[in-house]
């Protein structure tokens, strides 16, 4: 007999694959999001994907045994806490003042943490690609990660440009007397 892992009752391989679509669909989502904190629209069922998706990748990721902290464990740790605080900005504080601001870093950090981690797997995955940089610390690897960081960078620049002077509407309770 021929004995099988698994990570909450499924394979490996069912548990990878799981883990992989949940993080694309947090990637896919999370550029949709982007492009609404870049063209000033308000996108809620989007950003409740981007956030639920990317909140689900971390905690997924930490369901692959491992005996030591891994870079990985690192990112997924890194992207809770930024996911933690743009979830209070935009859900409890309603992106008031300065929040705005809080929620548009933490959210593009997150998703930058996704696509970061996603080009390092591609590097591992992807044979033609791991041929150009096998322990990742080749040149070819490097400035892909380079060009993604600066690319991050600048988007949240403009995204932040682009949050200032918005104002939040303030829904009324139903059913309270104005």
């Amino acid at each position: 007999m021929i004995a099988t892992t698994t990570i909450f009752g499924m394979t490996t391989a069912t548990y990878t694959l799981v883990h992989v679509l949940i993080s694309l669909a947090g990637i896919g989502s999370g550029f949709v999001v982007m492009y609404g904190l870049l063209t000033g629209k308000r996108l809620d069922r989007w950003t409740a994907l981007f956030l639920v998706t990317t909140v689900a990748t971390s905690v997924t990721g930490f369901g692959f045994p491992f005996t030591h902290l891994t870079p990985g464990n690192k990112i997924g740790i890194l992207s809770l806490v930024a996911l933690a605080i743009a979830i209070v900005a935009r859900y409890v504080l309603h992106l008031a003042g300065a929040w705005r601001r809080t929620y548009v870093v933490c959210a593009s950090l997150a998703l930058y943490f996704n696509v970061f981690v996603l080009v390092v797997q591609l590097f591992e995955k992807v044979p033609t690609l791991r041929a150009m940089a096998p322990t990742q610390k080749e040149p070819p690897f490097l400035v892909s990660q380079l060009v993604v960081l600066v690319f991050f960078v600048l988007l949240t620049i403009v995204a932040l440009k682009r949050s200032r002077g918005e104002t939040v509407a303030v829904v009324p309770a139903v059913g309270r007397a104005a």
